[in-house]
C-alpha cells in the first residue's frame, strides 16, 4: 500500500552521469502510476531565491485591496483574484459549491509589448502588469526562469518513463507556457464546515506543477485508494505533480492526482506553485507508447489554448460573465 511521496535525487542528472535519465525516468514512472506526486532534492535552485519569492508574495498581499484590484484578474488569467474570487469546478473532486478561501495573483512570461503574439492578441500571451513594489518584478522573473530551467531538466525523465525518445518533450517545450501563482491563505476557523476549503479538492490542469515547500502545512494529496495524505515538506525540496494535460497526453497512464488545501495552522499561509505546459501550438494526443488494442486513445488531439479556454470558461465563469456584461471581449487564440 502506497503511503508516502517518492523522492527523486537529481544530483546524478545535474552531474551528467551516464544512465541518470533512464534510472530517474523509471523512478518517475513509478511515482506517476502509484501516487501522482514526487519530491525532488538536489535540484540546483538556490534556497535564497525560493525564500525571496515567498517574501514577495507576502509583500504583495499586504497591499491595500485597491492597490491589488488595480491589477484585476483578466482574460489572460493574469493579475489579481480577490478572496473567494473563484470556485473550483473543472477537475473538481465531488461537488464544490463554495468559493475558495484564498486570494492570489498570477503571472506568465514577461513578454515585451512588441512581441508578435502580443501584437496578434493571442490569449495567454500578454504583457504583464506589475505592482508598485520595488524589486518585485525582477524576483518574480528570476524565480520563473529558475523554475522553467528545472522543468526543462526534468522533461527527459518523462520521455524515458513513457518509452519515448529522451528529447520528445524537450522538442515541444521550446517556448513553454507557464504561470506563477502567488497565493495567500488566511487562517481558517477550526470549526469551519468541511466544504469550506482554502482550495477545494481538484486535479491541476498543467503538464507539470512545481511547488516550493511551505513551512506552514495545509496541502493534502489523495492517494489512489481514496485516503488523504498530508504532504511532507522536507527542507530544500520541491513537490512535483502532473495535471490533466499530462494525464491526457499519456492516455491516462500517468495520474492527475487530486489535492486540496486547508489552513487551520493559526498562521497566515503563502504558496508559490509554478505551472508549466508545452508550447502554445503544440498538438497533444495520446502517445503511441500508451495506446494499443487494450488501451485505445481516450481523448482527441488538443492544444494548450483549446484546453485552457474550456478550463477558464468553467472555473472562472462568474468573472467571465462579469466581463461580458461590461462589454469586454474575450481574446481568442490566433
Amino acid at each position: 500500500m502506497v503511503d508516502q511521496i517518492p523522492v527523486l535525487d537529481l544530483a546524478p542528472l545535474l552531474a551528467g552521469e551516464a544512465g541518470a535519465v533512464a534510472t530517474l525516468g523509471e523512478q518517475l514512472g513509478r511515482a506517476f502510476t502509484e501516487v501522482g506526486f514526487y519530491t525532488v532534492k538536489n535540484h540546483g535552485v538556490a534556497e535564497s531565491l525560493v525564500q525571496a519569492v515567498f517574501a514577495e508574495a507576502e509583500r504583495f498581499h499586504a497591499q491595500s485591496l485597491d492597490a491589488k484590484m488595480a491589477m484585476e484578474f483578466d482574460q489572460h488569467n493574469t493579475g489579481y483574484l480577490p478572496m473567494r474570487g473563484a470556485t473550483t469546478r473543472m477537475n473538481a473532486i465531488g461537488t464544490v459549491y463554495k468559493p475558495n478561501a484564498n486570494e492570489a495573483v498570477f503571472f506568465k512570461r514577461d513578454l515585451p509589448a512588441n512581441h508578435p503574439d502580443v501584437l496578434a492578441g493571442r490569449r495567454f500571451r500578454n504583457t504583464q502588469r506589475w505592482p508598485a513594489l520595488p524589486g518585485f518584478r525582477s524576483v518574480v522573473n528570476d524565480y520563473s526562469a529558475a523554475m522553467e530551467a528545472l522543468g526543462l531538466r526534468l522533461l527527459p525523465l518523462y520521455a524515458a518513463a513513457l518509452g519515448m525518445p529522451h528529447d520528445f518533450f524537450t522538442q515541444r517545450f521550446q517556448d513553454p507556457m507557464f504561470t506563477l501563482r502567488m497565493t495567500h491563505y488566511p487562517q481558517q476557523d477550526p470549526t469551519t464546515a468541511d466544504q469550506e476549503w482554502g482550495l477545494a479538492p481538484h486535479a491541476d490542469t498543467s503538464f507539470m506543477t512545481i511547488l516550493a515547500q511551505n513551512k506552514v502545512p495545509g496541502l493534502a494529496v489523495m492517494l489512489p485508494d481514496g485516503r488523504w495524505l498530508d504532504a511532507p515538506a522536507p527542507a530544500g525540496t520541491f513537490q512535483v505533480n502532473g495535471g490533466m494535460m499530462l494525464h491526457r497526453w499519456s492516455n491516462g497512464k500517468f495520474l492527475a492526482t487530486p489535492h486540496r488545501v486547508t489552513n487551520r495552522s493559526g498562521k497566515e499561509r503563502y504558496a508559490i506553485p509554478f505551472f508549466m505546459d508545452a508550447d502554445y501550438d503544440t498538438v497533444m494526443e495520446p502517445l503511441p507508447t500508451c495506446v494499443d488494442a487494450a488501451h485505445p486513445a481516450q481523448w482527441p488531439p488538443y492544444t494548450y489554448i483549446e484546453f485552457m479556454n474550456e478550463y477558464t470558461g468553467r472555473n472562472y465563469a462568474e468573472r467571465e460573465a462579469q466581463r461580458r456584461a461590461k462589454g469586454e471581449v474575450e481574446l481568442q487564440g490566433a
